[in-house]
């Protein structure tokens, strides 16, 4: 009878120490699993990666996030590389890391700003994050060029360069004649656009450069690509409903839409304008509203002052 006593104190005394102490066990249950299993984070670049840090995205090398800002900049980070798959860990110490990853991957919105960032090559067109409660999260990226229609867009880029870029003009005069050359080769696709018609690839490169198409996705990464080839820091800027150029040129940040210096006429008539072609944010707002009206918290390098 006694010991059946102690067996019994003994037992309750283990039970109770489970139950007051069970997030803790709990905690420490889950570190030693993710211990075992957590693979070491390995990042690999590209050709295409961009070593450039913006205002609201930054290349990191830590991928052990301390806050939102780490989140977003590993997001940038990864897209940046052209890697297709990457996984790192929230450490224990970020209680919140998985919800601010979940909000992210909910928010297509912004990881659409984030995607313009990258060159196009790297850029995505669907993008998938997968976690659990260990603290793994799994990136798995579907980008928005073949490896083919980067190869033939690579070789036209490289082949028009050496008739539009002239290493001994300015930057300026290179880029317009870029900007003029995309604009009297290529249609505005209104057929995709207004009617949902997808005949041509003009949401990419491929549409204005080799199939004479484009919609502002289209028009926006052909002269992203030119601007790449002169080594000239560029990204790409986009509202609710539209997307264009942003250019640092001679220590400034410009707008540059294509797309709107080729307007759609009535009769049909090939325009080619230059109302957008590097202008200031003031410029740009006062020519049009409605669809340049962009986050300057994102794309705080063209804020107003």
């Amino acid at each position: 009878m006694k010991q059946a006593l102690i067996i019994l104190g003994i037992t309750l005394i283990f039970v109770g120490v489970l139950y007051f102490y069970q997030d803790e066990l709990q905690d420490a249950y889950y570190s030693f699993l993710r211990d075992m299993t957590e693979e070491d984070v390995q990042l690999e670049k590209n050709e295409y990666y961009r070593d450039y840090d913006f205002d609201f995205v930054q290349n990191t090398d830590d991928f052990e996030p301390d806050n939102t800002q780490d989140i977003l900049n590993i997001f940038y980070t990864v897209i940046n590389s052209g890697m297709e798959n990457f996984t790192f860990y929230c450490p224990d110490s970020y209680s919140e890391c998985l919800n601010e990853v979940q909000s992210l991957a909910n928010n297509q919105d912004l990881l659409s700003h984030i995607n313009n960032f990258v060159h196009p090559f790297n850029g995505f067109n669907h993008i998938e994050t997968k976690y659990d409660s260990l603290g793994k999260v799994d990136i798995h990226i579907q980008k928005s060029y073949t490896e083919e229609e980067i190869d033939e867009i690579t070789n036209e880029v490289d082949s028009l360069s050496n008739m539009l870029i002239n290493s001994s003009d300015s930057d300026e005069n290179n880029i317009r004649r870029v900007h003029d050359y995309i604009i009297n080769n290529t249609v505005y696709d209104s057929g995709r656009s207004d009617y949902n018609i997808t005949t041509y690839a003009s949401d990419i490169a491929y549409g204005p450069l080799f199939e004479g198409y484009g919609i502002c996705g289209g028009y926006t990464d052909a002269m992203e690509l030119f601007l790449e080839k002169m080594g000239i820091e560029s990204y790409k800027i986009s509202s609710d409903q539209h997307v264009w150029n942003a250019v640092y040129l001679n220590h400034r940040w410009y707008h540059l839409d294509l797309t709107w210096d080729d307007p759609v006429t009535d009769t049909g008539e090939n325009v080619l304008e230059h109302k957008f072609f590097l202008v200031d944010t003031p410029t740009l707002l006062s020519l049009e509203q409605t669809e340049h009206r962009f986050d300057q918290n994102i794309y705080s390098e063209l804020k107003e002052a």
